[in-house]
């Protein structure tokens, strides 16, 4: 872990349209919203909290098993986000459904129990995002097997 504060300057290029930029070692990146606002040129602020939470417990899952010495590449993982409105009619991320897709058949893999009850407690942004915003988890293995 760094010693530094995570940072990330973003700069306006046009419209809805902003530079991300996550310092020097990391490419830069577009975000951008969906026409009518934007030209969908980039990714959204909704997409890239949901693939910061899908990086996250992707993460956490493979170290947990990692751990144990297990390999369950190569990993998959899908965040389908749900947008509505709230009570004051505002657009909000109502929830975010994640499914997670071990590389490996469970059978292939010892500790999973163990693995599948903790991982999510070690992810800082999912842990985070879903003190507002309900996180549901699902993993599976290779087979389609729903394992949580």
């Amino acid at each position: 872990m760094s010693d530094t504060a995570p940072r990330v300057t973003l700069r306006q290029q046009q419209d809805f349209q902003f530079e991300i930029d996550f310092g020097a070692e990391v490419p830069k990146l577009l975000g951008d919203e969906h026409p009518p606002l934007g030209q969908g040129k980039g990714p959204t602020p909704v997409q890239l909290l949901a693939a910061a939470v899908g990086n996250c417990l992707s993460d956490s899952l493979l170290f947990a098993l990692r751990k144990f010495k297990q390999a369950p590449e190569p990993i998959s993982c899908e965040v389908t986000a749900e947008v509505g409105r709230n009570a004051q009619n505002r657009l909000r991320v109502l929830g975010l459904d994640v499914v997670l897709t071990l590389g490996v058949p469970a059978a292939k893999l010892e500790h999973l129990d163990r693995v599948l009850g903790q991982f999510e407690d070690f992810c800082t942004v999912a842990s985070s995002v879903s003190q507002g915003v309900p996180v549901r988890i699902t993993v599976r293995d290779a087979d389609g097997l729903q394992l949580k």
